[in-house]
């Protein structure tokens, strides 16, 4: 097979990054060339992604790409649910708006008065998110930007066309706007005219390993590559890359996607639409090669770089690998806290909440530092616990290991603390997880890696390191301390 060398493009809520891949003849190898930040911009009562230094972020990547040696392909993936309005001359009528937006929540009682709750999720089997893309565009309906938009595309997406001059919606991504079918893997027209948005708004669906097209004759000068270079469709939701980066034996496995949000969940080949399932609060999105991503968001370790920038601020230690250090020293369930509470999602002073909430629940709140460490790595490995047996139930799929993948995998006493508490062994890593995803599907496509999941995932397993983690001790005592939650 063919040695190729791709970028990817993979963009955070707070940076975004190009990595080229070396794939092909049995090696896996990526090598980052740009980061950029990615900073919101509050105007007026309005708060935007800066989609055009984005764009000047990836432009830039390419180049740098470009001086390390010829590119073969580029992909995208980014975040979800977040749109760009095209008028009829394909010119962006404006920045993207954040999901954080408190303007999409006004849409909520209106669309779930045309659809209700249940029956929104036997069609689209989200979870209820106020931020969706179906609420964000409900609640535009009778303004001038709504009326002049001919075309909504997904912040991957919208790159790609800038990029190519292609239009479409790639399915992993769209699955999270609330106006895909979960069963069809089509658009649901049954909620797009329930909601009187115009079908036409809605480009045609692409799926990843889709050729796009190719980078334009200006990208091609702007970034000093040579062409032909094309754009292929990947996991455009960067967990559906991510999930393609797990390095898995079977289809036996849960996985974490561990950021500062984690996804957790399993690799399904049908969703899960009960009334159950709605209840628990997980959500059906899509993913590569016809799977289902099933999961429900966690509040990851946000707690924990909330708590360290809340330090650091009043001039207290900081430093992560001390604090993790002291933090294992510590006994086990000294406090324990329900982590997706929702008073944990506001920036602000994490550890001053934890406080209350342990007052709360009658438990004495952490004395130091460390205290607040390990009941923030406690709390989130009950809440792995708890999310991934509550998987197992309302699925039927039971599994024999949990996959740890992305920037938390790196965090030993969490890793060693998540086998403990699921009583199943834990294989932490790849870290770059979504880079490799988005790599891999470029590379079959292109003809560099053959077969489906289970093969590009046979060659994680032989070119990317991953620590394993066996469960150490009894469930007994990680039982008591569910309850101390409330949430057993």
């Amino acid at each position: 097979m063919s040695l190729l060398r791709l970028a990817a493009v993979d963009l955070g809520a707070s940076s975004g990054r190009v990595m080229t891949g070396l794939v092909g003849d049995g090696r896996l190898e990526l090598t980052e060339v740009n980061r950029f930040a990615n900073r919101p911009v509050p105007v007026g009562e309005r708060l935007y992604w800066d989609v055009l230094a984005l764009y000047a972020g990836v432009l830039d990547g390419l180049r740098a790409a470009g001086r390390t040696g010829p590119v073969d392909g580029v992909g995208i993936d980014s975040w979800a649910v977040d749109v760009g309005l095209l008028d009829a001359d394909g010119v962006l009528l404006g920045n993207p708006v954040h999901y954080r937006d408190a303007r999409h929540e006004t849409a909520v009682p209106a669309v779930h008065a045309a659809l209700g709750v249940a029956e929104l999720y036997r069609v689209n089997g989200l979870q209820h998110l106020p931020f969706t893309t179906v609420f964000q565009l409900a609640a535009l309906r009778g303004s001038a930007q709504l009326e002049a938009a001919r075309t909504a595309l997904l912040v991957p997406d919208l790159l790609g066309h800038w990029l190519t001059g292609a239009v479409g919606a790639e399915v992993t991504n769209a699955s999270t706007t609330g106006l895909l079918d979960a069963r069809s893997r089509q658009w649901s027209w049954t909620v797009v005219d329930s909601l009187g948005l115009p079908r036409t708004l809605l480009p045609p669906l692409t799926t990843p390993g889709d050729r796009l097209g190719l980078l334009t004759d200006q990208v091609l000068g702007e970034t000093g590559l040579v062409g032909p270079v094309p754009l292929t469709a990947v996991g455009s939701h960067d967990t559906a890359s991510a999930v393609v980066g797990v390095p898995a034996e079977s289809e036996r496995f849960a996985y974490v996607s561990c950021g500062t949000w984690s996804l957790v969940g399993l690799e399904l080949p049908d969703p899960v639409l009960t009334e159950p399932s709605r209840s628990a609060g997980f959500t059906n999105e899509l993913g590569v090669d016809g799977t289902v991503r099933y999961l429900r968001n966690v509040m990851g370790l946000w707690l924990l770089s909330e708590s360290l920038r809340t330090w650091a601020a009043a001039g207290l230690p900081a430093d992560l690998g001390e604090l993790l250090h002291a933090a294992a020293r510590v006994p086990a369930f000294t406090a324990v806290v329900d982590c997706d509470d929702p008073r944990f999602l506001p920036p602000g002073d994490v550890p001053s909440r934890i406080a209350d909430l342990c007052r709360e629940t009658g438990q004495t709140p952490p004395q130091s530092q460390a205290e607040t460490v390990r009941c923030i790595l406690d709390s989130l490995a009950l809440a792995y616990r708890r999310t991934v047996r509550a998987a197992v139930e309302l699925s039927g799929r039971d599994v024999d290991v949990v996959h740890v993948v992305g920037g938390g995998a790196r965090n030993a006493l969490l890793m060693q603390l998540t086998a403990d508490a699921c009583g199943l062994p834990v294989v932490a890593g790849p870290v770059e997880a979504a880079a490799l995803g988005n790599v891999l599907v470029q590379a079959r496509a292109g003809g560099a890696v053959s077969g489906g999941l289970a093969e590009m995932r046979a060659l994680l397993r032989v070119t990317q390191d991953v620590v394993r983690y066996e469960p150490v001790g009894d469930p007994g005592p990680w039982d008591a301390a569910e309850r101390r939650t409330g949430r057993a």
